[in-house]
């Protein structure tokens, strides 16, 4: 006669596990879907998304050294101007080839720089607009030059106001 034990606590524990991780699975593949059909939606519709910061520098600075090497000189004369334009475009090499290994070695810099700009221009804005709120919003009835009872109450020779000093 075999008797059969009921599964202990660990094995249903374990199954449970197993349950719960082919879920996690199940919905980690199902976002990673959703959000590759997402991506490819918003590429349809607004193009190609901008890269990285580090990218984006490369490209600005292939795109000043691109108008730089062909700007023509009319101020050094036509003698002066392809000795100078050589000069220009030896410069311009040089400075890309001191720029290119920095932002190769540090991608990631660029992208916190980035984020670091944003968020101060995102606080100048916030204390421009607080400033701005002040300024219009201000209530004309608690300032005393438009009342009439001038604190100073002296003559009309301005809109200072007198301060006693003593």
């Amino acid at each position: 006669m075999s008797e059969e034990l009921p599964p202990s606590d660990a094995a249903r524990e374990e199954a449970a596990d197993e349950v719960r991780a082919s879920d996690a699975d199940a919905w980690a593949t199902a976002c990673a879907e959703d959000l590759q059909a997402e991506k490819a939606r918003r590429r349809t519709q607004y193009g190609t998304p901008p890269g990285s910061a580090a990218d984006e520098l490369k490209k600005l600075v292939d795109a000043v050294a691109e108008k730089l090497s062909g700007v023509q000189s009319p101020l050094l004369g036509a003698v002066a101007g392809p000795a100078a334009q050589q000069v220009v475009r030896q410069v311009v090499q040089q400075a890309k080839d001191a720029v290119e290994p920095v932002i190769e070695r540090n991608p990631d810099v660029f992208d916190h720089l980035a984020a670091a700009g944003n968020e101060l221009l995102a606080a100048y804005r916030s204390a421009v607009q607080a400033q701005e709120r002040r300024w219009t919003g201000r209530d004309d009835q608690d300032d005393p030059r438009d009342q009439g009872g001038r604190r100073d109450g002296g003559d009309d020779a301005g809109p200072g106001e007198r301060i006693d000093l003593d």
